[in-house]
């Protein structure tokens, strides 16, 4: 008994810890998918998030344009220099600054005396409606391009891909200048009146046409890469139809390649947009646009150049942000690119 209950008593002295069962019990691991993993990078790197939230921000101001300015209790195309006497009589602002004052934000515009901060954010909604609309078709048309070529081979190849180069070989800037009347003076006789949206459809089918080469070539690249891998063979083996192998096992695989690409072409069509309406064969007045608004900033650059400020800072910081967006996506789709 006196054993038994010294046993006992030992044992009772014994520090608690983890039984062998217990320790024997592996951890669990979490398996993450590669989007998860993307994501994830995506969420690291501080100044892609920064940009994606400026990017977000210039959507949502294009998107509630209309509602930001009402508001704001001004619209853009009021004359409110001529009708409440704030403009002199060389057209211009009377207060300093532009006209800088708790009525009017960013002030008036020279000569017709308009709200500059109304004028920003509907013509933040042209301008990205227009490339945004562009950047879609280029996209969807360059990479049905690219991956024809690139799965088909032999003779299609060869042909879509000198149709590519020929498409290349145009001027742009001057292809674009020249054609966009043209194609205005398809759908309206030169004694109608134009509407705007012929205007709008005109740019958009202009900038498209020229579009989509650069990314139909990157597309065909990564096809012809793909095309020879063992899980596109297996495919082909089982029976799988072309349809099958393009949508299932080609397109998930440049999916990064055309994210990536159309976060980099979009900025580019915003300033050929822009461009275009600065050089009067954009958008025309009284229409609100990033372009018109340079134009006529660049007219009184001299006597008010406080005009140029809002509209130049602005694009500079959504070119600049969306740049910076597609370096971090592209680097969270494939770590391999990390600067």
């Amino acid at each position: 008994m006196s054993s038994s209950t010294q046993a006992t008593a030992g044992n009772d002295q014994i520090p608690e810890g983890p039984s062998a069962d217990t320790a024997a019990v592996p951890l669990e691991i979490i398996g993450r998918s590669p989007r998860q993993l993307a994501w994830l990078r995506f969420k690291r790197d501080r100044t892609g998030v920064i940009c994606a939230g400026i990017v977000g921000a210039f959507i949502l101001i294009a998107i509630f344009a209309p509602l930001i300015c009402a508001l704001y209790g001004k619209n853009p195309y009021t004359l409110y220099g001529q009708n409440d006497n704030l403009l002199n009589s060389y057209g211009m602002p009377i207060k300093p600054n532009g006209g800088i004052d708790s009525n009017h934000w960013f002030g008036i515009e020279p000569g017709l005396g308009r709200d500059i901060f109304a004028l920003l954010m509907y013509g933040i909604r042209t301008s990205l409606g227009i490339s945004l609309c562009v950047t879609i078709l280029s996209v969807a048309l360059g990479v049905l391009v690219g991956l024809i070529q690139g799965y088909v081979g032999r003779k299609t190849d060869y042909f879509l891909g000198r149709l590519t180069d020929l498409m290349m070989s145009f001027p742009q800037q001057l292809f674009f200048i020249a054609f966009t009347p043209v194609v205005i003076a398809l759908f309206v006789k030169p004694t109608e009146q134009e509407p705007t949206y012929i205007r709008f459809f005109a740019l958009v089918l202009v900038q498209f046409f020229l579009g989509w080469m650069s990314v139909s070539r990157l597309v065909r690249s990564q096809v012809l890469s793909l095309r020879e891998r063992e899980f596109v063979e297996a495919a082909q083996l089982t029976g799988a139809s072309t349809w099958r192998i393009v949508s299932k096992e080609l397109l998930p695989n440049i999916g990064s390649t055309i994210l990536v690409q159309t976060t980099l072409l979009l900025p580019v069509n915003v300033t050929t947009e822009a461009g275009l309406s600065y050089l009067g064969v954009g958008m025309q007045d009284p229409t609100p646009d990033w372009g018109l608004m340079f134009q006529k900033a660049a007219e009184y650059y001299q006597s008010d150049i406080t005009y140029m400020f809002f509209p130049g800072i602005a694009m500079l910081i959504f070119v600049v942000a969306f740049n910076l967006l597609g370096d971090s996506v592209r680097d969270a789709l494939d770590p391999k690119t990390i600067r």
